[in-house]
Order: structure tokens, then sequence, then C-alpha cells
């Protein structure tokens, strides 16, 4: 499996605080059946000043302690990016990362409200030839004024979504569960990810997650959400090279938290 969000480097932002509690993270990761992990530490001004050729460097730095630690765990590059008005500028720069070198990048948006006119925002990022993947939609507090316009940009505009396996197990709570199950049953999601910040609460496991989706949808998908789809990513596969999401029945509002 391939895991795209873990915030695993040391002292960079709110993920781990020590290299020993990331090398820790990073056999926890192998055991789950993680192969590669993408380092996506935030990029937020003002509070994470991270900048992408700082994050490379300390990739290639922890690539090396776990070379050095026996550790069978490939790295790759990247940030969980949130909107900053040069965005655009930044990806192009290299002050901004992608996923590894590609045209793919995590995209952070605000947890509390929508932005102004962020639907053309997204599009104007992919016109430029980027694909932004927004990271835990399923916990964002708009969800439910936003979804049609989230889902109109996914199946029309090819913007692509990332779930939180803990979302998907409920531990974030009945209502990131619920836009979860809702989101891969309407085929709105093309990857999962660990969203990785320690080894307790927040581990680097998307072994469970993954089965989850497995009875959900079908073996298929959940291997293109772990695998088929991140490694394209990784390779930098244009988006109609990769399966699209797969879905079930439409979810009844009767079930809404």
């Amino acid at each position: 499996m391939i895991d795209l969000h873990c915030h695993l480097l040391p002292g960079i932002d709110d993920g781990p605080k020590s290299l020993s509690v990331s090398l820790e993270m990073a056999r926890i990761a192998v055991s789950d059946g993680i192969t590669i992990t993408a380092c996506t530490p935030h990029i937020q001004a003002g509070v994470y000043d991270n900048k992408g050729p700082e994050i490379r460097s300390a990739v290639l730095k922890l690539q090396a302690e776990l070379d050095n630690a026996g550790i069978p765990l490939l790295l790759a590059s990247g940030a969980d990016v949130h909107i900053v008005p040069d965005l655009l500028n930044g990806l192009r720069t290299g002050s901004i990362l992608p996923l590894g070198k590609s045209r793919y990048f995590l995209l952070e948006p605000p947890q509390a409200l929508v932005p102004p006119r962020f639907e053309s925002f997204l599009f104007g990022l992919l016109a430029a030839g980027y694909t932004p993947i927004i990271t835990h939609p399923e916990r964002l507090s708009w969800m439910e004024s936003q979804y049609a316009m989230l889902a109109r940009t996914v199946r029309a505009g090819g913007v692509w979504t990332q779930l939180t396996a803990n979302s998907i197990l409920g531990k974030f709570g009945r209502r990131a569960r619920y836009w979860s199950e809702r989101m891969l049953e309407e085929g709105l999601v093309h990857i999962i990810a660990t969203d990785a910040h320690n080894t307790d609460k927040r581990s680097p496991r998307l072994s469970e997650a993954r089965a989850e989706v497995e009875k959900q949808l079908n073996a298929e998908e959940a291997q293109h959400m772990v695998v088929t789809r991140p490694a394209g990513i990784l390779r930098n596969k244009d988006p109609s090279d990769l399966p699209l999401p797969g879905h079930t029945s439409v979810r009844s509002q009767a079930g809404r938290p």
C-alpha cells in the first residue's frame, strides 16, 4: 500500500516531535503493509512556514535514518497545502510541493468556512495543469452546505479527493463517518490515506480502512485507492489514464447525521 498523506518528518509541524517517534511511526506503517509514504507537512503561512527545498532535504535525511535503522519504507516528498494567494506561483517555483514530482498536490481547505469563489479557484488550478486533491473533505464543517459544489468539481471538473482512514472507521465521529460512506457510495473518492501525526490515535495504518472500503464497495476499488491511483500519482500519470472511482447506490437522505 501507498500512503500519500502522512506527517512523518520530525519537528517540522504538528507531527512527531522527535526522530525516535518518526522511526516508530515508520515501523508501524511497514507492519501494516505500507511500502511507500509521502511526507506531507503543512505549508501554512504564518503557522508552518515550510518551503519546498527544506521539505525535500528533510525527507532525504529521514530516508537515510530509515535505511540505517533497517526500516524498509520508501519516502516521497509532498505537503499539506493550505490556500494562499500565490499558491499557483508557489507550485511553479517549487516553494510549494506537489506529491513527488507530479502534477498532483494535497490541498487542505479551511476547516470552518468555504473560501470565496472556491470552485473558480479549483478550476483555475486545473486549467494551469495541476490536479488538486482535497484532503479529508469529510471533516470539513461546511460539507452540508457545499456538498453539491464539491461533487460537481469532482464529477465534471477533475478535482480529486482523499478520505482519512480513521474517518472511514468512525474514529473522527459519526458525522465524518457519514460523509465518508456517502462519498464512497457516490463515487467521489479517489484515494484514502492515514493523515498520521503520531503513534497513538493518529497512527499510520491503512489496512483496516481498506478492508472497510472492500466491504462497502469491492476489493478492486479498495486496491485502486491505496495502490493503483497513489502509484499513478507518484509516476505523474495523466488522470485519464487512471481508473475512475467506483460507486454503489446513492445513500438515502434519511441516513444523515
